[in-house]
């Protein structure tokens, strides 16, 4: 359990609160050590133990989320509208006095990534992120990059156009509230050479009010023999937190993670966040624009 902060809704710099992508593969979970002697950092994998995703049927389930209605053990509702680019969306809310949950997943070839964060209510909230692959490593060659979209989910107050519409007279502070999201753009570097990874978060942006956020960078890191790896989320050469992921698909073709940070927001306080990238390597079909 973490403190929820309405910030978004309180601090004056911000704006005030208002009151799309294919796939292949069959179901997929992403395990608590997804891969033989992969461990994903405890801040990163935060209250979830585990998700399925089939993007065939676009159906997903969680588990070990507290909180999250009859989510557990069952199934998320498609969010199109919520969708950023790169990441599919999914949400639920069992009743209108119920915690809103809000997911962004995603999946190339044999490996994806997502990120469940519930809403603030009663001063807290829950969330976590992971990561998986199915089958073997197959390692890349010599230094590749991967860039693309990135998304986030926050213990900030977002825009609450998703929840469900309580009855008249509820208590304001008896409300639940939906989970802020960050926008942006980031950059990985893999050595497959010296196995080594880093990279960066760049043009961020608190997608509900359009504030500009500080870069924070994935520092180097050390890609283990399953292909996994993990290592600190800094900001100014400051730790922040930690990130984690593993590499999929043929020469590597695919990296998925995620991450958790603390305190790395001017604009906020005791503000934490959640997020997600799975990308293609730069150079390979469907790689992202911003390759070089």
């Amino acid at each position: 359990m973490k403190q929820f902060w309405a910030g978004a809704c309180a601090v004056a710099v911000l704006a005030a609160c208002g009151d799309g992508n294919p796939f292949t593969g069959g179901t997929t979970t992403a395990p608590t050590a997804p891969g033989a002697g992969t461990t994903v950092p405890a801040n990163v994998q935060g209250d979830v133990a585990s998700f399925t995703y089939d993007p065939g049927t676009g159906t997903l389930t969680v588990n070990g989320l507290t909180a999250d209605a009859d989510a557990l053990n069952g199934t998320y509702v498609r969010k199109p509208a919520l969708d950023r680019p790169g990441y599919v969306a999914y949400a639920i809310q069992g009743s209108p006095t119920e915690r809103h949950v809000t997911a962004f997943v995603q999946q190339y070839d044999n490996t994806r990534a997502g990120i469940f964060v519930l809403g603030g209510q009663f001063g807290a909230y829950f969330g976590g992120g992971l990561y998986g692959r199915d089958g073997a490593y197959d390692p890349g060659t010599g230094v590749v990059q991967y860039g693309g979209n990135y998304i986030g989910l926050t213990n900030v107050a977002g825009d609450p156009g998703d929840l469900l519409p309580p009855p008249a007279g509820t208590p304001v502070g008896l409300l639940p509230r939906q989970a802020g999201e960050v926008t942006g753009t980031i950059l990985i570097t893999a050595d497959f050479t010296d196995s080594a990874v880093e990279g960066r978060v760049t043009d961020r942006v608190f997608a509900d009010t359009g504030v500009a956020l500080e870069d924070i960078d994935l520092d180097a890191a050390a890609i283990q023999a399953n292909g996994s790896f993990s290592g600190s989320v800094s900001r100014n050469n400051i730790s922040r937190g930690n990130f984690g992921g593993i590499f999929g698909g043929t020469d590597s073709r695919v990296i998925a993670g995620s991450l958790f940070a603390q305190d790395h927001i001017n604009a906020f306080t005791d503000e934490e966040e959640h997020g997600l990238f799975v990308l293609v390597q730069c150079g390979t079909p469907g790689a992202s624009p911003i390759c070089p």
